[in-house]
């Protein structure tokens, strides 16, 4: 075996982070960067490349800037105890959740956010479901703590009941929001204090589970429940087991504040230490490819246009899953069949990036693209086929018809139609009749961003007719016949040409089955 790519592996470390919108998401990320010594201050990313330009934030596109939102997944990568840590940023917002659904394909692990005062909240639960038929593992970081929230064992509590998986507290906190005294570290053996600075916060543990030392709040009543709640965890409390968290069964939870920092670095410790490297992967084949293997197998899990507008660039965010990347590398696309060479590779932080020369399993590099590439590619080097399975995509519920508004800025219309629809988060069609532009998403807020980037990134402006809510389903193309076109459904094409009919409601889908019984329906996730 290649030593050093076993090396390199071994210090990979690649998750996301999921939350539902507004539980701090984003902030404990730019925290994680903070300690990581990327960025200087919060908010602000610091430029690793010769050619970076001061700062940007994790939220880089300026529709996210504008409106405070998460609508695209962003890629980050900071060195951190002798660990190489790919952070994947995902969007918060249900309307965006498709983009969170392929990145959760390309990660190790998953760090779940969750707001002390609110406790598990739709988003989070629906995106645990995906998290948890993977198997990977899943570490808690229950934030806020400085506010007054909810009880700690109530938000354990129900962290097992509604999401079905055991909890092992890493700490516990010593009071919240005002009264916040510190964490009484289980896993460390020591308290951390809130207010202090350095080592200087950390207080080691007697034989008997109390502080070391005189300290003034020993007398506080913070202290001793925290110290209460701690025995009782230690009774009937779940043990600490690293193939149950390994297998995301058991998952570490983490109490601190992310606006704060408190409580943040002792989480990016305690999961670098137990985070996985790089796993096999199994192909459509049912064939493990190792992250150890020599020959480099990847697949692109996103594609993002515009991340410089200036240059109308196109970027194929691919996750590496075996060998190692070098500049100049020959693969083969596997759609395809045709070699590509990689020369044009960067690597990530939030909008700023560099040009990359190496890279190993669990890394994720930006591939320059003019074209060539689709969400859910396969690259590989070698003459051994490799192809992995499909990445996930939903079927639209909502659709607006869309038309440009100048018709002098034709080009530019077409143009960031097909960009835009080919980052995966919104779908276009056109009608068998009259060859109009329909747009297909998921919830409202996909609509808005488009037609906002359509007009600042490509200067075309639009008109959006909503259509309301419809049953998207696609059929075989030798079974299609004009004659299916109704009052009750429109008769479309996807942009493979497939065709596809978007039916009023249940009711109407029913009466076509009923009309049409020997044609197969299809939909999406």
């Amino acid at each position: 075996m290649n030593q050093l790519l076993q090396e390199e592996v071994e210090k990979r470390r690649t998750f996301a982070i999921i939350s539902h919108p507004d539980a701090g998401k984003t902030t404990i990320t730019e925290q994680f960067l903070l300690v990581g010594g990327v960025i200087r201050e919060k908010g602000t990313v610091q430029g690793r490349g010769r050619n970076s330009a001061g700062f940007a934030t994790s939220d880089w596109m300026e529709v996210e800037q504008q409106r405070g939102i998460s609508v695209t997944s962003s890629v980050m990568q900071v060195d951190y105890q002798g660990h190489r840590v790919n952070i994947v940023d995902t969007p918060g917002h249900d309307d965006f959740s498709e983009d969170t659904y392929r990145t959760l394909m390309a990660v190790d692990a998953a760090v779940m956010v969750v707001d002390s005062t609110e406790g598990i909240e739709p988003q989070t639960k629906k995106l645990f479901e995906v998290v948890s038929r993977r198997g990977i593992p899943v570490f808690t970081f229950i934030n806020k703590l400085d506010r007054d929230g909810r009880f700690p064992l109530e938000l354990v509590e129900e962290l097992e009941e509604v999401l079905g998986i055991d909890a092992y507290p890493m700490n516990w906190p010593m009071g919240m929001g005002s009264h916040l005294l510190g964490l009484y570290d289980l896993y460390n053996d020591r308290l951390e204090l809130r207010g202090k600075e350095g080592d200087e916060r950390f207080v080691p543990l007697d034989g008997n589970g109390e502080a070391q030392g005189d300290h003034d709040f020993k007398t506080s009543t913070v202290y001793s429940d925290a110290m209460e709640d701690a025995q009782l965890l230690s009774i009937a409390g779940n043990e600490f087991d690293r193939e149950r968290i390994d297998n995301g069964k058991l998952t570490p939870v983490f109490f601190g504040s992310a606006l704060t920092g408190f409580g943040v670095e002792t989480f990016f410790d305690a999961f670098v230490e137990l985070a996985p490297c790089p796993s096999a992967m199994e192909d459509v084949n049912g064939e493990l490819i190792q992250a150890t293997d020599e020959k480099l197998t990847g697949f692109v899990f996103k594609i993002q246009a515009n991340m410089n507008p200036a240059h109308r660039d196109r970027i194929a965010f691919a996750r590496i899953v075996s060998g190692q990347f070098e500049k100049g590398k020959t693969v083969t696309l596997s759609r395809t069949k045709r070699s590509l060479r990689l020369a044009h590779t960067t690597q990530f932080m939030a909008d700023e990036r560099e040009n990359v020369q190496t890279a190993y399993a669990g890394d994720i590099i930006g591939l320059f693209d003019t074209g060539n590439f689709q969400i859910g590619d396969t690259i590989y080097e070698g003459n051994h086929y490799v192809e992995f399975p499909a990445l996930p995509e939903f079927t639209p519920e909502m659709f607006v018809k869309v038309t440009p508004k100048n018709v002098m800025r034709q080009k530019s219309f077409h143009t960031g139609m097909e960009q835009l629809v080919q980052e995966g988060a919104i779908q276009l069609y056109r009608t068998y009749h009259g060859n109009e532009y329909l747009l297909g998403a998921i919830g409202q807020l996909q609509f808005e961003v488009f037609e906002h980037r359509l007009l600042h990134e490509y200067k075309a402006e639009v008109t959006m007719e909503p259509l309301g809510s419809k049953v998207t389903r696609w059929i075989d193309p030798e079974d299609m016949n004009p004659r299916m076109s109704s009052s009750r459904n429109i008769l479309a094409k996807d942009r493979f040409d497939q065709p596809v009919i978007l039916f009023e409601n249940e009711f109407a889908m029913n009466w076509f089955e009923d009309r049409w019984p020997d044609v197969k329906l299809h939909k999406l996730m």
